[in-house]
């Protein structure tokens, strides 16, 4: 039985997922994007998202991001974001480097959601500062954060409301979206460009696919040209049918969302069962698949000696004990969850 909570990169690939692969594995099919998996993913996305929308399957989320803010962002510009995002902290300059040289303005925030009043803040500066500062560029949201926490509707629209009195485009990183629109329980269009997202980069490998995500713009128009900036780095497939059939049964019958479902509500069961332990004390509210928790430093050694995956995440602000983040997935069993908690019961009591 796996005990590893490590992330939700860590899973095999979902069974209808593999399954579309070995699919478009019959027979020969036009090469880079001229297939008709590809072709039928422009029309399925736009049936997803309830409007036209132009999408670029690609096969990294650091491609996703990186191309997306190099699309919309000038090399002298600046993309506003949360100074954990994953753009700042894990992408190795990516964004900076296919943007030519964009500054990645990060604000810190516990639970990882920007403010609108930071951002007014942030963009008033640059523009009292002129050509001496780089130029407002972008805002970039991540949704679900890197702390697990969920924007709601209404605070996504203020930030974007911000964004576009500035003419700032805005940029979701998605690599949790659906586990977002999950817990939102509203529709892909309403959490999207309903509520003033035009670019999002759309995360379906942490959510069972084998190596599939996409740029998603939400005008047409905007996305001019992108195709090339795909070419230009490396993530133009020629045999893209294999990633345009994995998103195509990730979005068949909402596989997407029965996963994220599945996935929060382990996400849920393991924060339950561990907040009542002595010494225990949950460090952000549980909106997706991963659990902030702080546990005394000898049961977190125990569960380490028994094998459980799960990584150590110093926080400046820890009550007591060692911070640790635990992350479900679509794969998580309910026994793996019950197994995780029964131990630390065990180890908290000594």
């Amino acid at each position: 039985m796996s005990r590893n909570f490590k992330s939700d990169n860590v899973t095999p690939v979902c069974d209808a997922i593999m399954a579309s692969i070995q699919a478009a594995n019959a027979g020969s099919a036009a090469s880079y994007g001229g297939d008709d998996f590809t072709q039928r993913l422009q029309t399925v996305a736009s049936e997803v998202f309830a409007t036209e929308v132009a999408i670029f399957p690609v096969t990294t989320g650091t491609a996703a991001n990186a191309l997306a803010l190099s699309h919309i962002v000038p090399p002298y510009g600046a993309v506003y974001c949360h100074d954990a995002a994953h753009i700042v902290t894990d992408e190795c300059g990516a964004p900076e480097f296919f943007t030519g040289g964009a500054k990645l303005i990060g604000f810190p925030a516990a639970d990882g959601k920007i403010a609108p009043e930071r951002l007014a803040s942030a963009i008033a500066f640059a523009n009292d500062m002129g050509v001496h500062h780089v130029k407002p560029g972008a805002l970039s949201l991540s949704q679900a954060t890197e702390w697990g926490a969920v924007y709601e509707l209404s605070e996504v629209s203020a930030l974007a409301a911000v964004a576009k009195q500035h003419g700032l485009p805005v940029h979701m990183d998605g690599a949790r979206f659906a586990n977002a629109l999950a817990h939102l329980d509203c529709t892909a269009a309403e959490a999207t460009w309903k509520s003033g997202v035009d670019v999002l980069s759309l995360g379906a490998t942490k959510n069972g696919a084998l190596c599939a995500e996409a740029v998603v713009f939400f005008d047409p128009a905007r996305a001019r040209d992108f195709e090339r900036r795909r070419k230009q780095s490396g993530h133009l497939w020629s045999k893209m049918r294999f990633v345009s059939a994995q998103l195509l049964a990730y979005f068949d019958r909402e596989l997407w969302l029965d996963n994220a479902r599945h996935a929060n509500a382990m996400a849920t069961v393991l924060a339950e069962g561990l907040q009542v332990l002595d010494g225990a004390s949950l460090l952000q509210s549980v909106d997706a698949n991963e659990v902030f928790v702080a546990l005394p430093e000898a049961c977190v050694a125990a569960l380490e000696r028994q094998g459980f995956g799960f990584y150590r995440w110093p926080l400046s602000d820890t009550p007591t004990g060692v911070s640790i983040r635990l992350v479900t997935s679509y794969a998580t069993q309910r026994t793996q969850v019950d197994e995780f908690v029964a131990a630390a019961r065990s180890s908290a009591h000594g």
